[in-house]
């Protein structure tokens, strides 16, 4: 069985009631809503990471105002050739305020459009797990940085 870790930073930017998200192609084409954020590159800080995936996202430019927690999931994909792959995500899940830019839509990117959705329509939405995790970081401030866990 093969292994892949996966380090990434996510931003939860909440503003007069609403939530930033963006929207991502999901397994079987049905569109899912995720946190801004994604995947560091070699070298990058996760702070840096942040910064610049909510900007390649959604156009705006954050301060990260707090490291609210860390989530880490395993699980296991198929691979090529039949070859398992043992997947370990670990997740920094940031605060950040809008300082700049403008809400836009990325092009060209792993997600096809940016929006404001209402805290209270969040339960309603096709999301991953990780945007109630980290509603609930926001909520719950844990002095750990961990709440229960969740897929996605």
């Amino acid at each position: 069985m093969r292994r892949k870790l996966r380090v990434a930073a996510y931003a939860v930017v909440v503003r007069d009631g609403q939530f930033l998200l963006a929207r991502s192609p999901g397994p079987g084409g049905v569109p899912e809503w995720v946190l801004p954020g994604g995947g560091m590159e070699h070298g990058e800080d996760p702070y840096d990471t942040v910064r610049r995936e909510v900007e390649e996202e959604t156009g705006y430019l954050i301060e990260v105002t707090g490291l609210l927690g860390v989530h880490s999931s395993r699980r296991t994909f198929p691979g090529r050739l039949g070859r398992a792959v043992d997947h370990h995500g670990v997740r920094l899940v940031y605060e950040g305020r809008i300082t700049g830019g403008e809400l836009r839509n990325e092009i060209g990117g792993s997600t096809e459009l940016a929006a404001w959705q209402p805290l209270d329509a969040v339960p309603g939405l096709v999301r991953v797990g990780l945007v109630d995790i980290a509603l609930r970081l926001w909520r719950e401030r844990p002095a750990a940085g961990r709440v229960g866990t969740a897929e996605g």
